[in-house]
C-alpha cells in the first residue's frame, strides 16, 4: 500500500480514538465534508514526496486536517486544535509504513464566509514514514 494512503488512514483512524477530541466534535470525516453538522474535523489531502537513504525507503507527506465550528468565538475551535497534535503524535505503524515523525508546518484560522456564523481551521502536517 503506499505511504500517503497507510499513513493518512493511520492518522484518521488516531484522530477518531481521541476521546478527548471526539467529545468536542460530532464526528471527525474521511475528506471534506459536503454536508456535516459542526463542530467536525476531517482528514484532507496528502501530498507526498521520497525521503529516505540509501538502504531506507521513505516517504515525506504533507497531510491537512480541518476543523470546523459554528459557533460565534473560536474557543472550542482552539480548544479542537490542541487536541490533533496529541492525536497524531499516537499514530504510529501504518500497514508496513512506521510513522517516524510528525511536525505542525502551519495554521489558518478563519471566520466562516458568507455571512454564516462560525469558523474554520485548516492545520498543516510533515508526516516523515519508513517501510518496515
Amino acid at each position: 500500500m503506499s505511504a500517503e494512503v497507510a499513513v493518512r488512514a493511520a492518522i484518521f483512524a488516531a484522530l477518531r480514538s481521541d476521546a478527548a477530541l471526539m467529545a468536542l466534535v460530532h464526528g471527525v470525516h474521511d475528506g471534506a465534508p459536503g454536508r456535516a453538522a459542526t463542530p467536525h474535523a476531517y482528514v484532507g489531502e496528502c501530498l507526498g514526496a521520497d525521503w529516505g537513504g540509501k538502504d531506507v525507503e521513505g516517504r515525506e507527506l504533507r497531510l491537512t486536517i480541518g476543523l470546523a465550528v459554528a459557533e460565534e468565538t473560536p474557543a472550542r475551535l482552539a480548544a479542537m486544535i490542541a487536541r490533533v497534535d496529541p492525536a497524531i503524535g499516537a499514530a504510529g505503524m501504518a500497514d508496513g509504513w512506521r510513522i517516524v515523525s510528525a511536525r505542525l508546518l502551519r495554521s489558518r484560522v478563519a471566520r466562516e464566509g458568507g455571512g454564516a456564523p462560525g469558523w474554520r481551521a485548516v492545520v498543516d502536517y510533515r508526516v516523515r514514514a519508513v517501510r518496515e
